[in-house]
């Protein structure tokens, strides 16, 4: 009977231990970003996929900054939102977050957006890629369906997170080149997504930042013709400001 007793005791206290390792391990597991997969075939989406070493810095950066960001206005994308680097100056008495990284595609944008964005319990989502989709020669068929898969993982989150999509402004950099027409039905899959969803809305870059020829406007746009200057991020704002408004975003 003492046998028994003892033998009862010490599997229960070795299964309790275990279970505690378990625990503390499921925990500690995870301390930091998942590391973009190696192999293509591992990514989500579809298309152009871009990466570069800066990238797994960036998004080292933004999970030491996961907890002061709870609750913020996220804006993710490429190096149009990452080179924003007084976004909080341009929304004051609002809190927001800066997920953009250098050289990102829609589909890299899908891969990072639960951990960079959905894990911030976002107040709202600004949305702004596009460029380097163009400049890959990515089919704008594979990017509307990273866009609808992104809409689909907020739809999941919350099925009234605001979100504003950005129609990606123009360019004119020779070593990046992009034709108009691509642009334009690119864009128009920006506009198309938007359709039906009353938690989404369009923030027009390229209506106020491009000529009637498609060209960037030269105020808004540095020597590359390709990143804004702070003409630029001040259109931005003026831009998207009314959109806020219009979803309820404070």
């Amino acid at each position: 009977m003492r046998n028994c007793l003892r033998k009862c005791l010490t599997g229960g206290i070795v299964l309790s231990a275990m279970l505690y390792a378990g625990i503390s391990f499921a925990a500690d597991a995870q301390n930091g970003p998942t590391p973009y997969p190696k192999d293509d075939k591992d990514w989500p989406g579809k298309g152009v996929i871009r990466k570069f070493g800066w990238m797994d810095d960036n998004r080292k950066w933004f999970w030491t900054q996961r907890e002061k960001e709870q609750g913020a206005v996220v804006f993710v994308g490429d190096s149009l939102t990452g080179g924003w680097k007084d976004i909080g100056k341009a929304f004051p008495g609002m809190k927001v977050a800066n997920r953009g990284i250098g050289g990102d595609v829609s589909r890299g944008v899908l891969f990072r957006f639960q951990e960079d964005v959905l894990d911030l319990s976002p107040r709202a989502i600004v949305i702004t890629v596009g460029t380097n989709d163009l400049t890959a020669a990515g089919k704008t068929d594979d990017y509307a369906s990273n866009i609808a898969d992104i809409l689909a993982m907020v739809e999941k989150k919350n099925p009234d997170l605001p979100v504003v999509l950005c129609t990606t402004p123009p360019s004119a950099n020779p070593k990046a080149p992009v034709k108009l027409s691509e642009r334009q039905a690119l864009n128009a899959g920006i506009v198309k997504a938007a359709e039906g969803r009353k938690n989404v809305a369009i923030c027009d870059l390229y209506a106020v930042m491009a000529n009637a020829d498609g060209t960037p406007k030269g105020e808004y746009f540095g020597e590359d013709k390709l990143h804004m200057v702070k003409a630029g991020y001040d259109k931005w704002t003026e831009t998207i400001k009314p959109v806020f408004e219009k979803l309820g975003i404070k």
